[in-house]
């Protein structure tokens, strides 16, 4: 019975991995910077008598030092897509996992588990890539068994790329394709994503590097022809010039969560599919199943007129 300290347990992947991880007898912890606002929801996320809640500052080295006493496995989901006055992609990306592989390694921890992004190594330009780069060579140097998963996008009912593209295609007419939508993704429902988290701390995968993908390569046009397919509805996608895409996201950076930014076009440049570089999930006995299409038409519904009783 092994136990499990988790930062960043409230977004997406950590409610799912939350619900697998206790449902198996592990014993977790989830650090949270907000008690009031997150804990209700975390404490339901998981099986009672098997998630404790706490509240602490990542960056505050005494309270630190307590949630890393008596465990096994640290467990890094923590990351941001866009920097705002609070965080940087330098404290978020390069401290805080630094921080994280050091006290692995002062207290003697079986296993660090860090979650960082796929198709990255190219984007050198870009300010997100970069600082997830440097984040993942200082946990490698810090803490010898350590696991880098790199995932490609991650789908769910609950998730931001699905259903803010969803939200944004009900609404508008016209829809801007960057790099005329041949960007490729594989992306990987949240499910198999926590799957092979699972598989590393069962199986104490170590000291190794893992990209994170689905069943199958489409491009950003075929993700949003597929999603416009599940709602029913019929949208132009026009491609759209990049530098009248950088001058639009420029503006959009000024609002408190951008739709894009400059940094976030210049990942989009590059493809999000495996590299050959590294190992798969593949290559550890997690082969994906659940394909992009037939998953979204679970809950795409909510965007129909007349929602799961549109037909």
């Amino acid at each position: 019975m092994k136990k499990i300290l988790i930062f960043g347990g409230s977004g997406q992947i950590g409610r799912h991995l939350i619900r697998k991880l206790t449902k198996e007898n592990y014993l977790v912890t989830v650090v949270t910077r907000n008690l009031h606002k997150k804990g209700t929801v975390l404490k339901l996320s998981g099986n009672p008598g098997y998630i404790e809640v706490v509240e602490g500052n990542i960056f505050d080295e005494e309270q630190l030092n307590n949630f890393f006493k008596d465990k096994d496995v640290c467990i890094n989901l923590v990351g941001i897509l866009y920097e705002n006055k609070q965080n940087t992609f330098k404290n978020i990306h390069v401290n805080f996992p630094t921080i994280l592989a050091k006290k692995c390694e002062e207290y003697k921890l079986k296993q660090f588990i860090h979650i960082s992004a796929l198709g990255i190594e190219k984007a050198a330009d870009s300010k997100y890539a970069s600082s997830k780069l440097e984040g993942e060579k200082n946990i490698i140097n810090n803490f010898s068994k350590s696991t880098i998963l790199k995932p490609s996008v991650i789908f769910s009912v609950d998730d931001n790329f699905s259903c803010r593209l969803l939200t944004l295609l009900s609404l508008l007419p016209i829809f801007p394709l960057y790099y005329n939508g041949k960007t490729k993704f594989s992306p990987m429902h949240v499910s198999e994503m926590c799957e092979v988290i699972k598989i590393a701390i069962d199986k104490n995968i170590c000291s190794d590097i893992i990209e994170c993908v689905g069943p199958e390569e489409l491009s950003f046009k075929e993700i949003l022809q597929k999603l416009l397919i599940s709602i029913n509805k019929k949208r132009l996608l026009i491609p759209l010039p990049i530098q009248i895409a950088k001058f639009i996201a420029f503006f959009f950076e000024k609002f408190p969560k951008p739709l894009i930014t400059r940094d976030q076009l210049k990942i989009l440049k590059y493809d999000n599919v495996l590299s050959g570089q590294y190992k798969s999930n593949i290559d550890i006995g997690i082969v994906p199943k659940l394909k992009f299409d037939q998953e979204i038409l679970k809950y795409s519904y909510m965007w129909k007129e007349g929602g799961q009783y549109s037909k």
